[in-house]
């Protein structure tokens, strides 16, 4: 199904000749979630997104599906109960993008943010695989000797270490999630369009919002897009959305923070499986480093930001930050700035009014030493049969905290969402994370289909999304393996190579038999090989690729985690996009010097040249 500049211009001009049921501003993982529900229920539905699809916070991430393994520091486990449960859902609908891969966690002697030791982790990793119902499986969790975890991941630090735990983790690829949550709309009948910026409302007698004036950023158009309802999932842009309406005084929600990640070689820093570990700088923070396609990436910080939120920067101070816990936690791998190879930065989309944490090692409040030995103690007779679930919830239920938190440190903001229909009639949708994104969606569908009942008379019958796949997920989740191996072969037959068409097979799931099917069709694009120059035009045909940088960061893992070999296909795909826009010499000028400061800015080039 085609979805490219080719039908851009004729989703804008439905957007501007048809009252909607409901327009979303902001096509981050919230957006796209709700779109995708909205369009498969029958309503009509718009969004708009004033960057690529996931160009800010949603490709910006650590890149992993979290179960929680976390809050059982502080055995919060209904949050615990919750995360694995939604994160089971996303890899049912989405098998080809989330992908188990175990998580690390070494266990050091009077340190770390972790409070766990080996007895208590291994405690929490039981209780944490019955929530995710893996006991008993081959992802169930187990413990390594300090011996092990060095054969393992000998440039660890080894003084101090008592040993680790290691439990069921997802990798995730963020922006693919965003891209096929929005191609599923689309081919439900969602208007979605990229590079369309909402400049102000639209009001009835009431002064209730009844749409938006549109900025067109490609032609610079102004127009206007008419909807029953409007539902604001700007991410970190929510308070900039609200501040649209100038009539009424806006409370801000949002308190975002900036998370950089770095990416190395993996030959500097061979890290075989994602590991998770306390900064060492007793600062209650967690940093991962993970292994992906031949690197090593790892963050995250997690600072206040006031700056300008479209192009977050990484600082110096940002570099020596993570350079300083990743050389103390691998001390010999002597990680230096020459040896990033790219980077990116990102803002959280935090809520302001809650001091508890759920990211990066914050605290809700840290429970006491007694309390804890209580809930080891009490786990561990529940386990041995000697009392009852109702004995273990009364010692939950009566946990004592040791610290009352006056004001919040960035790493202890609510990364909870907050659903609320403001007095204008703005719906706003705020917070988050991407493990919650599909039942966030859910939970503003049921909003937004009481209003359309109660004030439109429209009745519809919300779609079950955690039965609903998402577009190349349409397979069975318990075969991932064995549907790569078969699509690969197809690959195979339209003339790639094992290792390429294994790679596209595993990487967009159901789609990648499209790709092989133009694979077979086509001659490749000058100096692109025939598997790029296939991803390529399916990239442009159907992922609605405008920009260099969409296809090289968003699209695929190129810029992030192919650096070493991008050089030689820049200018062989800008001059296959410009055959396919059409452009002139003069843009495709433009369109090259755009990507190269992109490209310098991951580089950080301005910070190795001393800029």
């Amino acid at each position: 199904m085609v979805f490219s500049i080719k039908t851009r211009q004729e989703t804008i001009g439905k957007l501007q000749a048809e009252e909607l049921d409901l327009l979303i501003i902001g096509g981050g993982i919230t957006g796209a979630g709700v779109a995708l529900q909205a369009a498969a229920t029958g309503l009509k539905t718009g969004l708009i997104e004033m960057q690529d699809f996931a160009e800010g916070t949603s490709s910006r991430s650590t890149k992993l599906v979290h179960g929680g393994i976390r809050y059982l520091k502080n055995f919060d486990v209904e949050v615990v109960a919750d995360t694995v449960t939604e994160r089971a859902v996303v890899q049912n609908i989405a098998p080809h993008i989330p992908k188990p891969d175990p998580m690390l966690l070494p266990i050091y002697e009077g340190e770390g943010a972790t409070t766990f030791n080996m007895f208590s982790v291994k405690v929490a990793m039981d209780l944490y695989d019955q929530l995710a119902g893996v006991t008993g499986t081959k992802f169930a969790n187990y413990t390594l000797t300090p011996e092990e975890v060095l054969e393992r991941e000998p440039f660890l630090k080894s003084e101090g270490l008592k040993g680790a735990g290691v439990y069921l983790d997802f990798r995730n690829n963020d922006a693919r999630l965003v891209i096929d949550n929005i191609k599923k709309a689309h081919e439900d009948g969602g208007l979605l369009a990229s590079k369309v910026k909402a400049v102000g409302f639209l009001y009835d007698d009431n002064n209730q919002i009844i749409g938006v004036k549109a900025r067109d950023l490609v032609t610079d158009e102004v127009f206007e897009i008419k909807a029953k309802l409007v539902i604001n999932t700007a991410g970190p842009w929510v308070d900039k959305v609200r501040n649209l309406n100038f009539k009424r005084a806006v409370v801000p929600q949002m308190r975002p923070t900036k998370g950089v990640h770095l990416v190395v070689d993996a030959k500097k820093l061979p890290v075989p499986q994602p590991t998770y570990f306390d900064t060492g700088k007793h600062d209650g923070r967690m940093v991962f480093a993970i292994p992906r396609e031949d690197k090593t990436y790892f963050g995250t910080t997690d600072t206040d930001y006031q700056g300008e939120y479209t192009e977050p920067k990484v600082t110096q101070e940002d570099v020596d930050y993570l350079l300083d816990v990743i050389n103390y936690r691998y001390p010999n791998a002597n990680i230096t700035l020459d040896d990033i190879e790219s980077s990116w930065a990102g803002l959280r989309p935090l809520l302001s009014g809650n001091a508890g944490s759920d990211y990066n090692g914050g605290d809700n409040g840290k429970i006491t030493d007694a309390s804890f030995n209580k809930v080891i103690e009490v786990v561990t007779n529940y386990k041995e049969n000697k009392v009852n679930r109702l004995d273990v919830e009364e010692v939950l239920n009566n946990l004592e905290s040791s610290l009352e938190e006056k004001t919040s440190s960035p790493s202890s903001v609510s990364r909870g969402s907050n659903l609320e229909r403001e007095e204008d009639g703005l719906i706003t949708l705020s917070g988050g994370k991407i493990t919650d994104y599909r039942k966030m969606a859910e939970g503003a569908m049921k909003l937004i289909l009481d209003i359309l009942a109660k004030d439109y008379d429209m009745s519809f019958e919300l779609i079950d999304s955690k039965d609903y796949s998402l577009s190349g997920g349409e397979f069975d989740a318990s075969k991932v393996e064995e549907t790569v191996a078969e699509n690969a072969k197809i690959g195979i037959a339209a003339g790639l190579s094992e290792a390429a068409a294994t790679y596209i097979a595993d990487y967009y799931g159901m789609n990648s038999l499209k790709i092989f099917e133009l694979a077979k069709a086509m001659t490749p694009f000058a100096g692109l090989s025939l598997a790029e120059s296939a991803r390529l035009q399916y990239a442009l045909e159907e992922e609605m690729v405008l920009t260099p940088a969409d296809y090289f960061v968003r699209r695929t893992n190129h810029m992030l985690f192919k650096r070493d070999e991008l050089d030689g296909i820049i200018e062989p795909v800008i001059d296959a996009m410009a055959n396919y826009f059409g452009w002139n010499d003069a843009t495709k000028a433009e369109q090259a010097e755009t990507f190269a400061k992109v490209l310098a800015e991951s580089d950080l080039k301005y910070l190795k040249e001393g800029e």
